[in-house]
């Protein structure tokens, strides 16, 4: 899913000098130790809780499949933020990928989730997905707003769809893009070798 970009790449951002690369399963330790360093209301939106030791096994396992693609946002040598596209080809809807994004609290507002968003949104374009989701709970404003800024709209509010650990239910906000449409744009004005490089 990745061949069509290349990384490693380095971002500047507010935060300072980020490198983007791609996830392997020599990561899992310090990605274990960014997980269980997010509150645990940044994790709802998530299908499984990425800061159990069991479920970030099985993650890496779906990475090796080749059903999930995760890059990662490093930042010193730590990992600050983690973008994956989530896909699958033999369900019936084989053109549609999921987008999941989590970023540390001490660099949110500087760049790095924007920067993990748009790479993260270009693998989509390089594997040929033509439609785009991502869910997330309904008072992350800011990553909302995010989306709604590479054209996310919303499409679906599924009430009391996740439990916290003190038992309160919350709402999820589905958001989707038709990433086909925005292909059809970029090469109409040329520019598709922008995204995909």
């Amino acid at each position: 899913m990745s061949e069509t970009r290349g990384f490693p790449r380095h971002i500047r951002t507010d935060a300072g000098e980020i490198d983007i690369r791609l996830m392997t399963r020599a990561d899992e330790a310090s990605v274990l130790a960014f997980a269980q360093g997010l509150p645990t209301h940044d994790l709802l939106f998530l299908p499984r809780n990425i800061s159990e030791p069991r479920v970030l096994t099985a993650w890496i396992a779906e990475i090796e499949r080749g059903a999930i693609t995760s890059i990662l946002a490093v930042k010193d040598g730590r990992v600050v933020g983690c973008g994956t596209l989530v896909r699958d080809p033999l369900s019936w809807s084989p053109h549609v990928g999921e987008i999941r994004m989590v970023v540390a609290s001490e660099v949110r507002g500087q760049g790095v989730g924007r920067a993990l968003s748009q790479e993260t949104f270009a693998l989509a374009l390089g594997a040929g997905l033509e439609k785009l989701t991502v869910q997330m709970t309904v008072d992350q404003g800011a990553a909302i707003a995010l989306f709604e800024g590479l054209g996310f709209r919303a499409e679906a509010l599924l009430r009391d769809h996740v439990r916290d650990i003190q038992g309160k239910t919350h709402d999820i906000v589905v958001l989707g893009h038709n990433v086909a449409q925005v292909q059809a744009q970029l090469e109409a004005y040329g520019v598709p070798g922008a995204v995909a490089s």
